[in-house]
């Protein structure tokens, strides 16, 4: 085992470690349910990253498949009574697979645009889901809502199992990353990113590798928004299908590093309970929304390619001038 996989697996184990730790540690619930908001994000972040950090594919779609999650989970309570408790969140592999199954005919499609038509393509695949949880009314009962079972979980503890359960989805979406960038797949879609046609004369299948990242983006997307639905008993279209949701992942994604393995997450570490405190202080206003921005624009303004990559070109100089400053006072004795 190389340095370089050892040292992640210890960063790894160590945030794992942290963040089991963190609910059993703090018993403040509001403390608590900002950090299953943050996990959410996170989550959502390093998804999107996962297809369209490593294969340049913007899409602005993405909180779709988190709506359908949400309504899959919610659907599967009323039509076929998967019960309470934990058995809802045992069903979340199979919600996510079965989401990202569905998507696959529509990505095949919209793949075979590029660049801000793609964009385009998934942004109007937002809105089709989004109209379908109105007019579905025997299924979604539309703009009334779909009620959920309220958990069965102890009122004192009631925000750690979903806490846990975000961290368990952010936890999967960093392994699969981790596993991509070490993987033919990995190497697959940053060719793409760099150059398509390029990579595909090298005989890369490129078709092939879009759709395995995308699945498994849309998978870990969807299982998050089950986890969501359970945790507020209640959706409705509006509040499902945000755009405003999928902006927020994206905009931490640039914000950390996009392409990198941990800049989603750290974008969303430093967003959310940013965003959560502004809430707090200035109220729903037009104040909060100007201190968010602020917030967002001094980082970027600061570390314009995102915080991990910005950090890792300030070591690399400091480095750099470590060593040329050695060579000049070596020269300096030499000549002496």
């Amino acid at each position: 085992m190389s340095r370089a996989t050892a040292a992640s697996l210890v960063r790894g184990g160590a945030f794992a470690a942290a963040g089991i730790a963190f609910p059993f540690v703090v018993h403040a619930a509001w403390i608590v349910n900002i950090g299953v908001l943050t996990l959410m994000y996170a989550t959502l972040a390093t998804a999107w990253n996962l297809f369209s950090g490593y294969t340049g594919y913007i899409s602005l779609g993405q909180v779709a498949f988190f709506g359908l999650g949400a309504y899959t989970l919610g659907i599967s309570f009323e039509h076929f009574g998967i019960g309470s408790g934990y058995n809802p969140l045992f069903a979340l592999p199979v919600v996510g697979a079965g989401v990202a199954l569905a998507s696959l005919p529509v990505a095949w499609i919209a793949l075979r645009t590029r660049h801000m038509t793609f964009a385009i393509v998934t942004l109007t695949l937002l809105f089709v889901v989004q109209q379908l949880a109105f007019n579905l009314h025997s299924l979604t009962h539309g703009s009334s809502g779909l009620m959920l079972p309220t958990p069965t979980f102890d009122i004192a503890s009631y925000d750690r199992p979903f806490y846990l359960a975000m961290l368990a989805l952010l936890l999967a979406a960093l392994g699969l990353c981790w596993i991509v960038l070490r993987s033919k797949l990995g190497l697959m879609l940053l060719a793409i990113r760099e150059d398509e046609e390029k990579a595909r004369g090298l005989g890369v299948r490129v078709t092939g590798a879009k759709l395995v990242a995308w699945w498994l983006s849309i998978a870990i997307t969807a299982m998050a928004g089950g986890v969501w639905a359970y945790y507020l008993t209640f959706i409705y279209p509006e509040s499902a299908v945000d755009p405003l949701v999928m902006i927020g992942a994206v905009l931490m994604t640039f914000l950390g590093g996009r392409g990198t393995l941990w800049g989603p997450a750290i974008g969303a570490f430093v967003l959310v309970p940013a965003q959560q405190y502004l809430l707090t202080r200035l109220g729903a206003s037009e104040l909060y929304l100007v201190g968010y921005s602020a917030v967002f624009m001094v980082v970027l303004l600061v570390l314009p390619r995102g915080i991990l990559p910005s950090l890792r070109d300030a070591i690399e100089r400091t480095r750099e001038r470590r060593r040329t400053h050695g060579k000049r006072i070596t020269r300096r004795e030499a000549a002496a």
